[in-house]
């Protein structure tokens, strides 16, 4: 075994056993505990956190950041690494804040001088903007480290209308859109399921109340949605759209999916929503202008002449 194969199967050793000492390690290389020694000191040289114990039970263990072995990709491959991590600067909050910047800085480092070149041609010329927001959303960590140990959390939440509660919940995941930040959750207050804007959680930490968590280990976030909508009583929607009506429905990723076009570019919404959500929709349809009329359910379209009417009367 080369030198090079030896020190990769060692870091792969060292990560996996955790606490080792060096004769263990040479008796497993087949090498002298000199040898052991010299690696290990090079292993560190590399960036792994290796830690020396001294005493009758002492030897070495690998501190919390382990060290991933090296792995190859193409020219095109690593391009596109970067850039898709580096889309994410737009976010002013990450749940890996503060690990992106020294993994961007390393990756870029390690490339060849040309790839390099490439990259820094190509910085101003690609792109994957969100849109800039002010709000922080701090707790981003602690909300995915709940949903993948399935943790019971107490939170301080701040709703729409601005009053602030305290709750339990079972965060399924955290996602980003538009911008923003999205924790859907179980609610213990409301035995249901719920999305929650991260930057409106104004506190959290793990519940010690007692409260066992719910076995969530189906849900995810490609199904929590239709779980959401199976707890609440929905009604069908049904607005007719122009053509710019239907291009701007189509910016829309919640909305998109729910559209029908016609090959003239026109088209339609049919689709069941939350009865709970008729103020956005409204606001929302609004906003389309002319682009957009809805013709059910009644209750909707209630909801929207009453917000034209103040505003005409604002204005007045």
């Amino acid at each position: 075994m080369s030198k090079s194969q030896r020190l990769l199967k060692l870091l792969m050793t060292v990560n996996r056993k955790r606490k080792f000492t060096v004769k263990e390690l040479a008796r497993e290389f087949g090498v002298s505990p000199r040898t052991i020694l010299r690696d290990l000191q090079e292993l560190s040289e590399w960036g792994v956190p290796l830690y020396s114990e001294v005493g009758p039970h002492g030897g070495y263990r690998v501190l919390n950041d382990r060290m991933l072995p090296p792995i190859a990709f193409t020219e095109e491959e690593a391009i596109a690494i970067f850039f898709a991590s580096n889309a994410l600067r737009h976010y002013s909050s990450l749940p890996f804040e503060a690990k992106l910047s020294s993994a961007l800085t390393k990756f870029y480092a390690a490339m060849p001088g040309d790839v390099r070149d490439r990259i820094d041609q190509m910085k101003n010329r690609v792109d994957l903007v969100a849109p800039t927001r002010q709000a922080a959303s701090p707790h981003l960590s602690i909300l995915l480290d709940a949903a993948v140990h399935q943790k019971v959390l107490l939170m301080d939440y701040e709703s729409r209308s601005g009053r602030r509660t305290r709750r339990e919940i079972q965060p399924v995941g955290i996602y980003a859109s538009g911008g923003l930040w999205y924790c859907p959750a179980y609610c213990f207050r409301q035995k249901a399921f719920r999305i929650f804007r991260c930057d409106r959680i104004h506190g959290i930490q793990e519940s010690d109340s007692g409260t066992r968590p719910v076995d969530l280990r189906e849900v995810h976030l490609g199904n929590v949605k239709s779980l959401i909508h199976q707890d609440q009583e929905c009604v069908r929607i049904c607005a007719e759209l122009t053509r710019e009506g239907v291009q701007r429905c189509e910016a829309e990723p919640w909305l998109a999916p729910q559209l029908h076009i016609r090959e003239d570019g026109t088209g339609w919404l049919d689709a069941p929503f939350p009865k709970t959500d008729f103020p956005f929709f409204a606001r929302f349809f609004i906003g389309l202008g002319k682009e957009a009329t809805v013709k059910g359910p009644p209750e909707l379209v209630t909801c929207i002449k009453r917000m034209l009417a103040e505003l005409l009367d604002k204005y007045s």
